[in-house]
């Protein structure tokens, strides 16, 4: 299967999103997915790293339109144990350079005890996301429960191939004008690392 990129439209807030919410709550749900993941933050790069079902996914922005809409495409999936190539090549993504390394590959634990958490330009946040998925128009639209280290948040996402498309739905939601944010700028100002 071809990987795409995909283009996102996204906001966050505290409480519920009005009228918005309310037009994507009255169609049928398409499914409903419950997560708990592990996000690494840089301090150097705003690269989408998370760790998801024992695999390190992650998504590198590749243009950002007139509209502010993100287009965001899969550029590396492993799993653990982690080898150092893999290692080299994420560490270039977090534009933090690759400490020594003292073993050929790493397991979950000890790549975050030795290589995350002891790097004072990255960060790790634990994510749980409650996210509510529904079709609107062709597009995929989400609303969803999340936590960064606890603290609750509440986002709505479109997300499609066709950034028109996009802007269409946005727009019927009435939400055109509302700022576009990712979850890696909304982890950064929620942990304080902007």
């Amino acid at each position: 299967m071809a990987i795409v990129a995909r283009w996102e439209w996204r906001v966050f807030g505290k409480g519920d999103f009005g009228e918005a919410e309310k037009m994507i709550r009255a169609l049928p749900m398409d499914s409903n997915k419950k997560t708990e993941e592990e996000y690494i933050l840089s301090r150097k790069s705003d690269e989408n790293v998370k760790i998801r079902f024992d695999l390190i996914d992650v998504k590198s922005l590749q243009n950002v339109n007139s509209d502010n809409l993100e287009q965001w495409l899969p550029v590396l999936k492993t799993g653990f144990p982690i080898a150092a190539d893999k290692l080299a090549e994420l560490f270039k993504i977090l534009k933090v350079e690759l400490p020594k390394l003292e073993r050929a590959e790493y397991t979950h634990d000890q790549f975050i005890d030795e290589l995350v958490k002891t790097n004072p330009d990255l960060v790790l946040v634990n994510v749980k996301k409650n996210r509510d998925i529904y079709k609107i128009d062709g597009t995929t639209a989400e609303v969803a429960e999340t936590e960064f280290n606890g603290v609750p948040w509440r986002t709505v996402c479109v997300e499609h191939e066709d950034p028109a498309l996009i802007m269409k739905v946005v727009g019927k939601l009435g939400m055109k004008g509302e700022p576009n944010m990712n979850y890696i700028h909304a982890m950064k100002k929620s942990v304080g690392m902007e």
